[in-house]
């Protein structure tokens, strides 16, 4: 697959996963600056790692919701929560997520991402909702 093929997956990729509000929001904010990295994830985390066939979407969030929770990026965090619910996983799923990323990152890590997911779980009933 050539970097265009692969640019048009992962951009079809990250709208399905994120939403497109997200993303059109995220290309809206897009500066000569930050144009190169936008490309970059979107080839290749989007258009490459997410797209591969051995995983699938839930369990691609699992992974990224506990190391996002683990290394303490909150805001890719919360986003990540919208878009584990966008892929499948249910309230209870994240939750075990956390619980088991306590376990083995820390109560304080788990505590913090708890708060985290909690608001991103209400946002998204709001969004949902309205």
């Amino acid at each position: 697959m050539d970097d265009q093929e692969r640019a048009r997956q992962g951009m079809a990729v990250r709208r399905a996963v994120l939403g497109d509000a997200h993303v059109d929001r995220a290309e809206r904010s897009k500066s000569e600056f930050t144009e190169p990295f936008q490309d970059f994830i979107t080839r290749y985390a989007w258009g490459d790692v997410w797209s591969r066939p051995g995983l699938e979407k839930t369990e691609r969030s699992i992974v990224t919701l506990t190391v996002l929770a683990a290394l303490q990026h909150e805001g890719e965090l919360a986003m990540h929560v919208k878009a584990a619910l966008r892929n499948g996983l249910t309230r209870e799923q994240i939750q075990e997520v956390l619980l088991q990323t306590g376990v083995y990152a820390g109560v304080p890590t788990a505590n913090r991402a708890f708060a985290i997911a909690d608001r991103a779980i209400r946002e998204w009933d709001d969004e949902q909702a309205g």
